[in-house]
């Protein structure tokens, strides 16, 4: 069973039509790579997923949980972090981890426990009660991560995970998403930083125009396209669709 099965997924707004009909299996422990130009659906893709958003038709399973039929508990094998998360910053770092937590019905002594590992893991357990706001964004972003996983997702969705980050900070992020794949689960992962695919991501899928239009493997996108890099891929591909479009 696939970890994510997208069949026939469209999303309309209006008369646009933001996503055409998408197919797309993503497997237990891949990091995915869902790459795309400005408006080519992928946060209207990300959005669904996670359940902000209802699909126009097509249907789409979470670990074999279909997210229309079932939204709770499909909700529940997901962390999502979105491009702009949002930080309550009057709160610590621990009193945000418990607040999210319960949104999960995690118990208390569990969200501690689960919430200090976290937060170790994430060099934050040092100041784990301070105010957020007095966080660098490296630490805001390490925070966001630490209350994705507190419930301990199979699933885990980003959206541009890397912005603003020091090279450090983004190492760290990195190697995160790979030990996530390691341990069985997947991360789907929406970026503009292609060099960030390319190092981490065992797939990738283009989306152009609301369109699938490639998807493989990093090496098997260099080797068609006769490419040294995901970017000089990325810019024939999508290149490719405009003059299509255009001619």
């Amino acid at each position: 069973m696939s970890m994510i099965q997208i069949d026939g997924l469209e999303k309309r707004y209006g008369k646009f039509q933001a996503l055409h009909p998408l197919t797309l299996h993503i497997e237990k422990g891949e990091v995915f790579g869902f790459l795309g130009p400005n408006g080519a659906g992928k946060t209207t893709t990300i959005r669904t997923l996670a359940g902000v958003l209802t699909p126009t038709s097509g249907t789409v399973h979470i670990d074999g949980i279909d997210i229309i039929k079932n939204p709770v508990e499909s909700k529940k094998k997901v962390g999502y972090i979105p491009d702009r998360p949002y930080l309550y910053d009057k709160l610590t770092a621990r009193e945000f981890l418990q607040f999210v937590g319960q949104l999960y019905d995690l118990s208390s002594g569990h969200i501690s426990e689960r919430g200090d590992a976290l937060l170790e893991e994430h060099g934050l357990i040092e100041r784990a009660d301070e105010l957020i706001e007095a966080y660098s964004h490296g630490m805001k972003q390490r925070l966001v991560l630490s209350a994705s996983l507190l419930h301990e997702p199979p699933l885990l969705i980003v959206d541009e995970p890397m912005v603003g980050l020091d090279p450090h900070g983004s190492r760290q992020i990195k190697d995160r998403f790979r030990s996530i794949a390691d341990e069985g689960r997947t991360v789907f992962l929406s970026t503009h930083s292609l060099d960030v695919a390319q190092e981490v991501c065992d797939r990738v899928g283009i989306l152009f125009k609301g369109r699938l239009v490639a998807l493989g493997t990093v090496q098997e996108m260099l080797t068609q396209q006769n490419q040294g890099n995901l970017e000089e891929v990325f810019l024939q591909i999508t290149q490719e669709q405009m003059d299509a479009q255009n001619g």
